[in-house]
């Protein structure tokens, strides 16, 4: 079997990601998952999630390069990534992946700022008089 790639994404954070049958490496950015995201243990659960529903965590290596937006996003987006690699190596995943919403992109971006606001929503400070 070769290379499948698949690119996940999340706010604006972009993930490429390559699995490959092999032992459970996970290489992201030339790093390590445990260099890439240090102590953060829930958001590393999190990106390890769908290996961990197909039970392909220790057949599987994951390449992955992300661009944009913070770690925690950059996180879901590997996530996603992975997932629609995993669906594309193998049909019979999706059944398990659908009903967790991995394979739904989280669409939710930052609203943008209006005029005459201090942010998106909130209003300068009232004074009466």
């Amino acid at each position: 079997m070769a290379t499948i790639y698949a690119t996940g994404k999340r706010k604006a954070a972009i993930a490429k990601v390559w699995l490959t049958p092999g032992n459970g490496e996970m290489n992201i950015n030339g790093k390590t998952l445990d260099q890439w995201l240090g102590g953060h243990e829930a958001i590393k659960m999190k990106v390890r999630l769908p290996l961990e529903a197909t039970k392909q965590l220790d057949s599987m290596n994951v390449r992955a390069t992300t661009l944009g937006g913070g770690y925690s996003a950059q996180a879901d987006a590997l996530k996603h990534g992975i997932t629609k690699a995993l669906v594309e190596y193998e049909e019979s995943f999706r059944a398990i992946l659908k009903p967790m919403g991995l394979l739904t992109r989280d669409s939710r971006v930052v609203e943008r700022k209006k005029p005459g606001k201090k942010k998106a929503r909130r209003s300068p400070q009232f004074s009466k008089r």
